[in-house]
């Protein structure tokens, strides 16, 4: 018989490692963070404050379409309407000259204000994702 010395035997263990043990750890950012450094995240959040602004920008723009837009036809398609005089002033006159102008300034400032509602709840939604 050979005598051949006797190998220990091995523990069976086997390391494993990832290539990417390098890698840095993945780092939690703020909401702000996020917006600051234009990721993929904060991309989002913009998006949807400028989603929502410009959906009241768009009710604004088709309120005064519609609304300043149909008074020439109005008083186009009813004649007797537009000879209507107040005093010495035809109404076209009046209404197109006059009467628009408070109008344009409460459709403003509806817009303004719905704008700044947008704007603090876009704050608020990013101060809560800040908090969690």
């Amino acid at each position: 018989m050979d005598a051949t010395p006797e190998q220990p035997p091995s523990s069976g263990r086997v390391r494993i490692t990832s290539p990417l043990s390098t890698a840095p750890a993945h780092v939690r950012r703020s909401a702000r963070e996020e917006i600051d450094e234009e990721t993929g995240v904060g991309e989002v959040y913009i998006r949807s404050l400028v989603r929502t602004q410009l959906r009241s920008a768009l009710a604004v723009v088709t309120l005064l379409a519609v609304g300043v837009g149909s008074l020439p036809l109005a008083f186009t398609l009813l004649p007797s309407l537009a000879r209507t005089q107040v005093g010495p002033v035809p109404l076209p006159w009046i209404v197109l000259g006059v009467l628009v102008y408070p109008a344009l300034l409460l459709v403003g400032w509806v817009y303004v204000r719905r704008a700044e509602r947008a704007e603090a709840d876009f704050a608020t939604l990013v101060e809560a994702a800040e908090h969690r």
